[in-house]
């Protein structure tokens, strides 16, 4: 792909659920991931119908993607090179992160794994309202952005990220992101402060909204 290729943003649609599915596994390839979602027949379908089922029941998620109109996936479509996800919710308002695990994914493991992050988001952002950026996210990437390899460092993923700044400074709400070691210097450009705790894994960062009285 030319580096100097125009990547856009565009909304996504239900249609894009198995795109988005197999970006997620080709951005997110390292053994812990693996270990969580391994990349098996079921457990694609189940992270394919997760995404359907986000974008057709959760209207207060916002999946948007950034495409390269000068490339064709395999649907004809131009190709997504990153996509992102946003929860404008509570989590009491939300309901479940993920439907049921599938049997391929260890159970115990994945019910950690997501109530390690709701705890440090409740531990950091209380009930108040903000945007939740879910993110896992390495170097251009967020559970979720998700950059897929050959766009990584190609700014994609800030444009996922200033997409959701600015919605965030027209309501005038803040911004959570869970972010990987390596991702947090993303967010740091966007004014995300760091709010971790020693030892944590993961790097729990705020951006507070512009415009607040």
């Amino acid at each position: 792909m030319a580096a100097s290729s125009p990547l856009k943003l565009d909304l996504v649609t239900p249609e894009d659920s198995s795109t988005l599915m197999g970006l997620w596994f080709a951005a997110f390839s390292d053994p812990g991931s693996r270990r969580l979602f391994p990349n098996t027949p079921g457990v694609r379908r189940w992270l394919e119908d997760a995404i359907y089922l986000d974008l057709l029941r959760r209207p207060f998620q916002r999946y948007l993607k950034v495409v390269d109109p000068e490339s064709k996936g395999a649907n004809g479509q131009p190709r997504v090179a990153a996509y992102a996800k946003w929860d404008l919710s509570t989590p009491e308002e939300r309901g479940p992160r993920y439907p049921p695990w599938h049997d391929d994914m260890p159970r115990e493991l994945c019910e950690a794994f997501v109530s390690r992050g709701e705890n440090n988001r409740k531990r950091v952002m209380g009930n108040q309202k903000h945007i939740f950026e879910l993110t896992r996210a390495r170097v251009e990437v967020l559970d979720i952005v998700a950059t897929h390899p050959d766009y990584q460092r190609q700014g994609a993923a800030s444009m996922l990220v200033k997409w959701g700044c600015d919605l965030a400074d027209a309501g005038g709400v803040d911004m959570y992101v869970s972010a990987s070691k390596d991702g947090a210097s993303l967010y740091a450009k966007f004014d995300f402060i760091d709010h971790s705790n020693a030892g944590q894994g993961t790097t729990s960062m705020v951006r507070r909204g512009r415009g607040r009285p």
